[in-house]
């Protein structure tokens, strides 16, 4: 089993590394884009078989590790 975990920063929180992809978009003549936040995407092999217990398993790394749940949030999808 698979999980994907999607993690960005939440809103209100500054984006730096968001801020500087926008600004470097811009120099390259993309002049249409007004925001861009950046995140990232973890994926997991587990060996869980049963689909509830794996999800649960997933959200406790993400509260212990995976995420900064203080400027952080997460989604979890297991494929």
């Amino acid at each position: 089993m698979k999980a994907r975990v999607h993690v960005m920063l939440k809103d209100g929180v500054l984006d730096p590394q968001g801020e500087a992809v926008r600004h470097a978009l811009g120099a390259l003549g993309f002049a249409g884009v007004e925001g861009v936040r950046q995140g990232k995407v973890i994926e997991l092999d587990l060996k869980a078989a049963d689909k509830a217990a794996a999800e649960a398993e997933v959200q406790s790394m993400c509260e212990k590790l995976l995420a900064n749940t203080v400027i952080e949030k997460y989604t979890v999808k297991i494929v």
